[in-house]
């Protein structure tokens, strides 16, 4: 296993400063976010300039690259487009894993299905996996729904957020059936009724986590996800949360 940090810690900023931050806090793996909503790196960016968006990837001051997020809003076969432009950015970059996230609640299963399908198979074309990002208002915060698809679309992963499981509609379920689905995992401190506290103030229990992801063999990321909080030094909650899992490693 290795601890990671994933760009969205540090969204304000340009991508090549998210690099240098990362490795003044002496991370040495980092996550890249594509999303059509930020600043620095879009879908549609990938699409337009292939070129462009291998070399700033490539170029993150000896940081290793354990996986891409995608946030992709185009809709239709663009959407599609747009992915398998992400996997051939995936595939020169040499990186394995992406995050996407899954349907809003109330989409309709069968048709959730038919979608991560056809990622899986655009992907597997560039030999990189597809994992579903845990998250509170869509299919994925049911852990039961994350089995059910996972063994629907053969390949299929999860982006463990355990913070989803903990602060939520299913807060107190077991989600230990997910490790042996497991692709990647986003973690931070996380309490019932706050996604986020301060490290050490909350309920995530990572050396637990890391032992269940051992008896799985997992050898991928730990992707430190921490969004900025009011009164808080960002870069000390960083800092403390990388030392805390490398201690237990």
């Amino acid at each position: 296993m290795i601890v990671a940090a994933t760009t969205e810690c540090y969204r304000e900023l340009p991508l090549p400063d998210v690099f240098e931050k990362l490795l003044d806090l002496e991370y040495s793996a980092v996550e890249i976010a594509i999303d059509e909503e930020s600043d620095y790196l879009k879908p549609s960016d990938v699409v337009a300039n292939m070129e462009k968006a291998v070399t700033l990837c490539r170029n993150t001051h000896r940081l290793d690259i354990t996986g891409y997020a995608l946030n992709i809003t185009a809709k239709g076969e663009e959407h599609y487009e747009q992915f398998a432009a992400c996997c051939k950015l995936a595939k020169a970059t040499k990186v394995a894993t992406l995050t996407v996230p899954s349907a809003e609640l109330g989409t309709p299963f069968n048709e959730e299905v038919e979608h991560l399908r056809r990622l899986v198979s655009i992907a597997t074309l560039e030999s990189a996996c597809v994992s579903m990002r845990s998250q509170i208002g869509r299919l994925t915060e049911d852990p039961d729904t994350v089995v059910v698809l996972c063994d629907n679309v053969k390949g299929l992963g999860v982006t463990l957020d355990p913070s989803h499981y903990i602060c939520g509609p299913h807060a107190g379920r077991s989600y230990d059936k997910l490790m042996k689905y497991t692709y990647n995992m986003y973690l931070r401190d996380t309490s019932k009724d706050k996604l986020q506290v301060r490290i050490g103030q909350g309920e995530v229990d990572y050396g637990r986590l890391i032992n269940l992801l051992r008896k799985e063999n997992y050898d991928r990321a730990l992707t430190v996800d921490l969004a900025r909080l009011p009164d808080l030094d960002h870069d000390a909650e960083m800092r403390k949360l990388r030392l805390l899992l490398e201690s237990l490693l």
